[in-house]
């Protein structure tokens, strides 16, 4: 069975910064009320006119880049988001358009906040399966479109921005048990009563979560899951190099990842500048740390994704 591998990443955020301090001219907050509950300090917002696959094919065509493949070598394109307003073209299909692709499948993944990582999991079993040989994984939302800016609880977690990675399929990337592979084996579920905690409908579409009970839910309930991921790649939490989990709150990340036992990972904390950008959050931060050099070329890194429909999906992959 053929395995795959990440072989390049890339990361588009919008160019408005919205500070803690803006949004208490705005709303009955201030940034040591924002500090203090969820460790965000800003946040980017997309152009009024600035689409979701705009930001997408931004943050694509740089891993793309960075791949060396040809564009032609793309068939298969999976973009995670939840704030795609048009349905057809999708918008895997419009950043197949944009970037000037041949002929790839071209589906959107709806999972909210965990839409990475269950897109990046459908890639790998697609690629192990034989059915595509190249593969764009993108997660990208203008999570501000959905923001509920009279609401201090939700308007002050929310940011827009796109994630990418070029998987290819790979002999190697699987060489049999016993080794990490490129990709690793996925644990994936959900929690369909509780899947109102976090909501995005009506028209226009808001935002709208229990913070409490997400909260309760990631900080019990996940880490042991998380410790799974790693026990289904056959890999120990303190070997680990790095930790991505979703970007959705310090409260959140810090204890999820110390009970998690990942004693000697660099943990991602883009959150504190990018804030929650739902399905774009773990390719974002993930794409910043290898290009900041904080985790090497075929260094283990648990990506872990939850929160919309209160559902999960993780993998420890190589970084490229």
């Amino acid at each position: 069975m053929t395995g795959s591998h990440i072989v390049a990443l890339g990361h588009y955020q919008p160019a408005k910064v919205l500070t803690n301090d803006d949004l208490a001219a705005m709303v009955d907050t201030s940034d040591e009320w924002i500090r203090s509950r969820v460790g965000i300090r800003t946040r980017r917002v997309a152009r009024p006119d600035e689409t979701v696959d705009e930001m997408a094919a931004a943050a694509a065509a740089k891993a793309l880049a960075g791949s060396g493949l040809p564009a032609a070598d793309i068939d298969l394109v999976l973009v995670a988001t939840s704030t795609a307003i048009d349905r057809s073209p999708n918008m895997a299909a419009r950043v197949a358009e944009r970037l000037g692709l041949g002929s790839p499948a071209a589906m959107d993944v709806n999972v909210v906040c965990a839409g990475f990582t269950h897109a990046l999991a459908t890639a790998d079993h697609t690629l192990r399966a034989g059915a595509a040989t190249a593969a764009l994984v993108i997660g990208a939302d203008k999570f501000t479109e959905a923001a509920d800016w009279t609401d201090r609880s939700t308007c002050v977690l929310l940011g827009d921005g796109a994630g990418a990675a070029v998987v290819v399929a790979d002999d190697r990337a699987d060489a049999g048990p016993g080794t990490l592979a490129g990709i690793g084996p996925v644990v994936w579920g959900s929690v369909p009563t509780m899947g109102g905690a976090v909501r995005i409908e009506g028209t226009p579409i808001r935002f709208a979560q229990e913070g409490q009970s997400v909260y309760r839910w990631a900080t019990t309930q996940l880490p042991p899951i998380a410790r799974e991921v790693c026990d289904r790649a056959g890999i120990r939490p303190e070997d680990l190099a790095g930790v991505v989990l979703h970007q959705a709150n310090l409260r959140i990340i810090e204890p999820v990842a110390r009970k998690l036992g990942a004693v000697n990972a660099v943990i991602a904390r883009d959150v504190v500048e990018s804030g929650n950008t739902s399905a774009a959050s773990i390719p974002l931060a993930l794409s910043k740390l290898v290009e900041r050099g904080e985790v090497a070329s075929g260094d283990p890194v648990l990506l872990f994704g939850f929160g919309g429909n209160l559902s999960y999906a993780g993998q420890v992959i190589r970084c490229p």
